[in-house]
């Protein structure tokens, strides 16, 4: 039995030094530009295969670098989500959808690559596909929340709910990309914290949310 133990810790080690590995390589190069042996070296595992017998093709070991990032999220969401209650504030809701993704970055502590291996993901409509598969997959709140904007917006038209959905995601992206990097990097940053940021994206996303539609004539 201790034997297995022990077994069990040394597997589980290798698998977290190669998604770290993974994500930061992925979030500086890109994820086709890697390959399983600069993986597998970066991580300290001797054995090129490494990757493969862990996680199979690569597709799958992005799926299991989101998955882990997406179930810390999930556990901010919901507690969130919970705060938020019945609230008819739009402002609740979208704290809701940002904070989960700044709160969880500011927990990795400095460096991290999740938001710009997020972004490199993006490039690949089946890379994106997967990610958000996962992000989904994970989650009990995303309809909850989704819900909760929708009851602050009900005059808002489906396309132009759309619309600035996307809009809102890519903010969030490019705003957290740009911060971890600055981190990263060791740059000013516009922000002091992972918090304030996440309260900028706030305003920006509420004004966007309730900015007027210009109707097609």
């Amino acid at each position: 039995m201790t034997g297995r133990t022990k077994r069990d810790e040394q597997v589980s080690a290798t698998r977290g030094a190669l998604l770290a590995a993974a994500e930061r390589l992925f979030a500086e190069h890109g994820v086709h530009a890697v390959a399983n042996r600069q993986i597998s070296e970066a991580a300290g595992q001797g054995n090129n295969a490494a990757v493969s017998y862990h996680f199979g093709p690569k597709a799958d070991l992005v799926r299991a670098i989101a998955r882990r990032h997406s179930e810390q999220m999930e556990l901010i969401r919901v507690r969130l989500v919970t705060e938020v209650g019945d609230s008819t504030d739009l402002r609740d809701w979208v704290a809701c959808l940002v904070r989960p993704v700044t709160e969880h970055l500011a927990d990795l502590g400095s460096p991290t690559w999740y938001a710009r291996f997020l972004a490199q993901t993006t490039a690949d409509p089946a890379l994106q596909e997967i990610v958000t598969e996962e992000s989904l997959a994970t989650s009990t709140s995303l309809g909850t929340l989704v819900d909760g904007m929708h009851r602050c917006l009900p005059d808002l038209p489906a396309e132009v709910r759309a619309e600035r959905g996307a809009m809102a995601r890519h903010l969030i992206a490019q705003v957290t990309v740009d911060r971890e990097r600055a981190l990263a990097d060791g740059t000013p940053t516009t922000r002091e914290t992972w918090h304030d940021t996440a309260t900028g994206l706030i305003d920006a996303i509420v004004g966007m949310w309730q900015a007027p539609v210009t109707h097609r004539p």
